[in-house]
């Protein structure tokens, strides 16, 4: 679309959260607005850069500290002293400035799915944080992206942000999901539709029947690997399955906003989705995917089921479903990973770890671990792992030599058992 033109058009609503929140009536993609912050975000390994930043400017309080979120998930349970001494600075900080919200182990769970657990997130604002997938808040209606640790200490100070505003590709996607496959298979087929640059610094407006037919897991998952197509934010508008979401979570007022009907939009695309197989992200790449039965009867040494991606209770239901009654192959390791203690706990009441553990697999407390390679799950050199996370660079699990695959739950659970990539109905 040309910008020329935008007075002619409406504004989409990521347009129309960064003009309210910039105080303006109006703001077009390229524009540099400073907006007011409601949410700023920093976990083990980005806080401890911002806090120190924070401390060179001399300040002796922070912008809100009801609006601040510390969460240590990364390298936590702490796995060595360095990473002991990072959560420290995290403990420290939030003690001196009485940050509400700070969440030590056994009450944390993975930041981005603990936050719109905890109904800190909530459609029409603007959230921050220093980890690039803060863009998994867009599923409900908020405009959500990652910035630096500078960034983050900028905003601790004076409660602002400044952006560029972006402009807007939307993704149309028909027809029904088919069985076994959720929120990872539609945003893994779109990544490799439009790779890992076909976003760079736009936002993803995710939209259609099989959107609006998707859970708020489903969607969380959509909007969390956004950024894995160099998008800055991915959303959804938010309708009733947002609202149910928020209903018991979120008890202050908010406000939700939505694109117009004529809102200027890049580019559309639309994808029929009813006939899609299963998708896998082969390595080296998130954007290097393809239909499962590409990958069928791939070697693996490790399976990692969990994530800020795919570590939610619905998730754990799937892989649950496809394992229960079987063991994982002797030459296989699966790691399941709950994303909160929340989801922990309802999935040991619902019988989903007992399923696991029957089964000879391995349950974690919350934690990143394994997925940016920190540690609850290696590779050594040679392996080769399946995933439920979001990313597959070379080393990004372990050694440089060792290989990861993406996938959904479903998949991820039977090819545990069957020691290689499969379809789940191979299993069943």
């Amino acid at each position: 679309m040309d910008n020329d033109n935008r007075t002619d058009y409406g504004s989409t609503m990521v347009e129309k959260i960064l003009a309210v929140k910039a105080g303006k009536d109006k703001v077009v993609p390229g524009n540099l607005v400073n907006t007011k912050i409601d949410l700023a975000l920093g976990n083990d390994i980005t806080a401890p850069v911002a806090i120190k930043e924070f401390e060179r400017f001399g300040i002796d309080k922070v912008f809100d500290p009801e609006k601040i979120v510390l969460v240590p998930d990364h390298f936590t349970p702490n796995k060595d002293i360095a990473s002991a001494e990072q959560a420290l600075l995290l403990r420290r900080f939030a003690e001196k400035y009485k940050i509400k919200h700070y969440f030590e182990i056994g009450r944390m769970g993975i930041e981005h799915a603990l936050l719109p657990e905890q109904g800190l997130v909530r459609p029409g604002e603007v959230i921050i944080g220093a980890d690039s997938h803060t863009c998994t808040y867009g599923a409900l209606g908020a405009f959500a992206t990652g910035v630096g640790s500078t960034d983050l200490a900028a905003a601790m100070v004076i409660g602002e942000a400044w952006f560029k505003v972006p402009s807007t590709l939307r993704f149309e996607y028909e027809g029904s999901l088919p069985k076994w496959l959720g929120g990872k298979d539609l945003i893994l087929y779109t990544i490799g539709q439009i790779g890992v640059s076909g976003a760079r610094y736009r936002a993803m407006e995710f939209a259609g029947p099989a959107i609006a037919a998707l859970s708020m897991d489903g969607r969380l998952t959509m909007t969390n690997m956004a950024i894995e197509a160099g998008g800055k934010c991915g959303y959804i508008q938010p309708d009733q399955v947002t609202f149910d979401y928020l209903k018991g979570r979120v008890s202050v007022p908010y406000e939700p906003v939505y694109s117009d009907l004529n809102a200027a939009y890049e580019q559309v695309y639309r994808y029929d989705i009813t006939n899609l197989e299963p998708q896998i992200a082969f390595p080296p790449s998130p954007d290097n995917v393809f239909p499962v039965s590409k990958a069928k009867g791939t070697q693996i040494q490790q399976v990692v089921i969990g994530s800020c991606t795919n570590g939610r209770i619905e998730d754990l239901r799937v892989a649950a479903s496809v394992i229960k009654n079987k063991r994982v192959d002797p030459r296989v390791r699966l790691l399941v990973i709950p994303a909160t203690q929340q989801i922990y706990r309802q999935a040991l009441e619902e019988g989903l770890l007992t399923a696991f553990i029957d089964a000879e697999a391995v349950v974690s407390t919350p934690t990143c671990g394994p997925c940016l390679g920190g540690h609850m799950g290696i590779l050594a050199k040679g392996e080769r792992a399946l995933a439920t996370t979001n990313r597959n660079f070379v080393g990004r699990m372990g050694h440089p030599e060792s290989e990861v695959y993406l996938s959904g739950p479903a998949v991820a659970a039977a090819s545990a058992v069957a020691g290689k990539i499969v379809h789940p109905e191979e299993v069943l």
